[in-house]
């Protein structure tokens, strides 16, 4: 009796101890994945082994069903050996609220997921449709691929190819050989295109044209929205635009606004007017006619036999009755501006340019050399017509100085203001008004030798010239001494204003980005002028 006792407490204790112990739980079993196509309804099913061999015959409302789509036909041979189907007439499938594909024939691979279709095949992705002939629909990746031509349209955008993908999954779109780009304002064609859906945007990848309004694109590598309607062009890209020409490494448009945007070894010509702008910054607008140009910045005259080339630290063109017959324009230039031309150099602080009258003014400083001509004051105003100068204007501080052949003596001539008149591009008659002084050096006709020092003072001095040569000199009310060259007096050779710039002048197309400044002592003094009182009157 206690024997049996001892066991069954024994027994009793082994349960308690096991009770106490954690229990494992098994795992849960694998959930089998169902990859079998299952025939949902059918109005008409037979089997002739014969004539169809392994194949299930259907007519008349064919429903499958697979891994979440369900397609649908008028009749159907269905495979259920290999786990596929052939479909035929007003084949459909579905997969969700998102995603539609119809054909007139379709074949179907349970196994790999892959959807068939041929004949007037209609993909539909959320608002981005598909058409072509045939498409292969791979559902266990996502994507469709056509061969023989497709059609793409995304809202107003319309893309063919011959040949391209679309990714249902990442809304992304491939398309090679032929490639056709329209929508509301564009028109591109090109060889090779990627394009999102979700953002609609083109990523360009091979030559390709961009037509927009008057203006057309050549791109090799770029972007293009087609809803924002801007681009994003590198490796050179080209924009053109009623002979305006932008090209640069890395070039931005935008067909809504007009704006254009540059980057590094910037051109922008305009063949029309015959100039060109350079830089490694550049903007343009083509709506309102506005252009900067900044870093390394250049315009270039090419009107002329030689062209005027001109750097500034900055450039700026304002367009105005712009796609009118009354347009004009004003370039402004600022911060050490130097011009080389081979007959004509300059250097200023800041100029404007105005097309209105055919006037550019120089301002803080200017110089302007021709040949051995060296002109300056305050201010000048050079007027052009037909692309040629026509007359220039001096005003205050004015002072003109002539090298002469040894190098050593100057013809020098200084006033409140100068006025120099050209005909054919040649200087034919100059006029110094006010406080004239001039120092002469006249030369013998027989031997070429200086015969003297003529310096003289007059109120208004007028000389005519022919072929470069002073031909006539007129004076008014002049006062003057004739000194001989061995009796010049010490301080006569040389006026108070007097200064030769000859290490400021540019020396060619390459030393107009050299900025030299003038010798400290040398500068225009500063001429404080009189202010129109103000009003105090009240109001």
């Amino acid at each position: 009796m206690r024997k049996l006792l001892s066991i069954v407490l024994g027994v009793l204790a082994l349960a308690v101890a096991f009770a106490a112990q954690p229990q494992r739980k098994r795992p849960p079993r694998k959930k089998v994945e169902d990859k079998r196509v299952y025939l949902v309804h059918s109005d008409n099913l037979h089997y002739d082994q014969y004539r169809n061999g392994d194949a299930q015959v259907l007519h008349g409302n064919v429903h499958f069903r697979h891994q979440g789509a369900d397609l649908f036909c008028d009749s159907a041979h269905f495979y259920e050996q290999s786990n596929s189907f052939e479909a035929f007439g007003n084949v459909k499938m579905k997969q969700g609220d998102t995603l539609s594909l119809t054909s007139n024939y379709a074949y179907y691979d349970g196994n790999d997921q892959l959807a068939q279709a041929r004949y007037n095949v209609v993909l539909r992705h959320r608002k981005t449709t598909l058409y072509t002939d045939s498409l292969d629909y791979d559902r266990m990746y996502n994507f469709g691929n056509f061969f023989e031509g497709g059609k793409l349209v995304d809202g107003k955008t319309v893309l063919t190819s011959d040949w391209g993908e679309y990714h249902t999954d990442t809304k992304k779109a491939m398309f090679y050989y032929d490639v056709r780009l329209k929508d509301n304002k564009l028109f591109l064609t090109t060889d090779s295109l990627f394009y999102d859906t979700k953002s609609s945007r083109a990523h360009i990848v091979g030559p390709s044209n961009i037509t927009s309004g008057s203006s057309h694109i050549y791109s090799e590598n770029g972007y293009y929205n087609t809803k924002t309607e801007q681009s994003e062009l590198f490796g050179r890209s080209i924009i053109k635009d009623q002979g305006r020409t932008l090209i640069g490494d890395s070039v931005y448009h935008n067909a809504g606004d007009g704006t254009n945007y540059a980057y590094n070894n910037v051109i922008y010509t305009d063949s029309v007017n015959k100039n060109m702008m350079t830089g490694d910054y550049c903007e343009y607008n083509d709506s309102t006619g506005y252009a900067m140009a900044t870093k390394r910045a250049v315009t270039i005259d090419f009107s002329q036999r030689d062209s005027l080339y001109m750097h500034a630290d900055t450039f700026k063109i304002f367009t105005y009755n712009i796609r009118t017959d009354s347009v004009y324009r004003i370039v402004h230039a600022y911060n050490k501006v130097r011009v080389f031309r081979r007959d004509v150099q300059a250097v200023c602080d800041s100029l404007v340019y105005n097309t209105l009258d055919s006037c550019m003014t120089m301002y803080k400083d200017p110089i302007v050399w021709n040949l051995g001509q060296q002109l300056f004051g305050e201010e000048i105003k050079v007027y052009m017509k037909d692309s040629t100068i026509d007359h220039a204007h001096v005003l205050r501080q004015a002072f003109s100085a002539e090298q002469m052949r040894d190098s050593v003596h100057y013809n020098q001539v200084s006033s409140i203001e100068m006025k120099a008149f050209f005909k054919n591009g040649e200087i034919r008659e100059t006029q110094a008004i006010n406080n004239v002084l001039v120092v002469y050096y006249p030369i013998d006709d027989a031997d070429s030798t200086i015969i003297g020092l003529n310096y003289t003072e007059t109120p208004l001095m007028k000389m005519f010239l022919e072929n470069r040569k002073m031909k006539k000199i007129w004076m008014e009310k002049p006062k003057g001494t004739l000194y001989p060259i061995t009796q010049v007096p010490p301080g006569k050779s040389f006026l108070p204003q007097f200064a030769w710039f000859d290490y400021v002048r540019p020396l060619d197309k390459d030393d107009i980005f050299n900025w030299r400044p003038k010798k400290s002592g040398t500068e225009l003094k500063e001429v404080k002028r009189r202010e129109p009182p103000k009003n105090t009157k009240k109001k």
